[in-house]
């Protein structure tokens, strides 16, 4: 089917086609980035229902994978509401590599994603990640065998960031050997691992990595409403885009983005009882894959403080919720709260 036939699919007056990735169709073109201990099977389930195009698993340790650590696995479960399953792996042992590939195109993934952009201090120290940018001929390598792993089962897809630091920004130079390699799509975070998080994005170099390549590529980095929206995929001639912490707390962040994709009218924004009911079954949610409430819904505190900011005026809601460790106790307080501040 030719693209102009999936896009007769979407609604009327849409803004953006859909991405195509391989085989793989993701509306709206806009996707959950993949974020350590964060997008575990509920957030992913609540991105979807909000609108999310395709959510991604936090990373996995291919080594862990490969050897059949159980824990490890369990970051690849899919989400609850049956989306399409995109698991993100790392590592710099091309064996390794390629037998965590299959391992997850077997566990049912749609997409296996090769992490070429963490910039934390650990995964740097081990030369994965981000500072895989720095060996170019490995990370093809890379490439090549997780390609092999999946054999076809998946779509294969890279993301990495600007480059190093200021003096190797070497990402368009180095998607034209990835996608060599077989890559199918590659997500640009336009900072380099040196900048982390901090300074501006340059959806410019984006737009370099987008005529170097003839792949879907996808913008990621400061996206976080719809004029940034705008801004991203006008600047970087990206074909989607990727959201990372903006969304943590805020699903509704998926919600803004899709209706505007649609070209609709954007939703109201979510009632007090409307985010305390999101949150707790957000919370329910990851309590269903985890065998210790009191872990899991220590795990969830990090949610709260977005989910729950604006009902929290004086600051007394999130020291609350962190001295409880029961759900249904949180609940009870979080509506006796909605109901006393009306």
């Amino acid at each position: 089917m030719t693209d102009a036939a999936l896009d007769r699919d979407l609604p009327a007056g849409s803004r953006l086609p859909a991405l195509q990735i391989g085989r793989l169709r993701i509306w709206p073109p806009v996707l959950q980035a993949p974020m350590a201990a964060l997008t575990h099977p509920a957030t992913r389930t609540i991105a979807e229902r909000f609108g999310c195009g395709l959510a991604v698993t936090e990373f996995v340790p291919a080594a862990g994978l490969a050897a059949g650590a159980v824990r490890v696995r369990a970051r690849m479960r899919p989400s609850h509401g049956g989306g399409p399953l995109a698991v993100q792996i790392y590592g710099r042992e091309p064996r390794q590599m390629e037998r965590a590939a299959a391992i997850a195109a077997e566990g049912g993934a749609a997409l296996v994603d090769l992490n070429l952009g963490c910039p934390s201090k650990r995964v740097s120290r081990g030369q994965c990640g981000a500072a895989l940018m720095r060996e170019p001929a490995l990370a093809a390598e890379l490439v090549r065998a997780v390609v092999e792993g999946v054999a076809g089962r998946a779509e294969v897809t890279v993301k990495l960031r600007a480059g190093w630091d200021a003096t190797q920004r070497n990402a368009p130079e180095l998607a034209v050997l990835l996608v060599a390699a077989g890559a199918a799509a590659v997500t640009v975070h336009g900072r380099t691992r040196e900048q982390r998080f901090g300074g501006a994005v340059d959806y410019e170099l984006i737009a370099q990595v987008k005529a170097a390549v003839a792949v879907p590529v996808i913008a990621n980095g400061d996206i976080k409403d719809v004029p940034t929206l705008e801004h991203a995929l006008r600047v970087s001639r990206a074909d989607g885009a990727m959201i990372g912490r903006a969304a943590i707390g805020d699903p509704w962040l998926f919600a803004r983005l899709k209706a505007w994709c649609e070209g609709l009218p954007p939703p109201r924004p979510p009632s007090a009882r409307e985010r305390i009911a999101t949150y707790l079954e957000h919370c329910r949610l990851h309590l269903a894959c985890c065998d210790d409430e009191g872990r899991a819904v220590q795990q969830m505190r990090t949610f709260a403080g977005r989910y729950l900011a604006p009902l929290d005026a004086d600051l007394r809601l999130r020291p609350a919720i962190n001295r409880l460790d029961r759900l249904e106790a949180i609940e009870a307080m979080l509506y006796q709260h909605c109901d006393a501040v009306g």
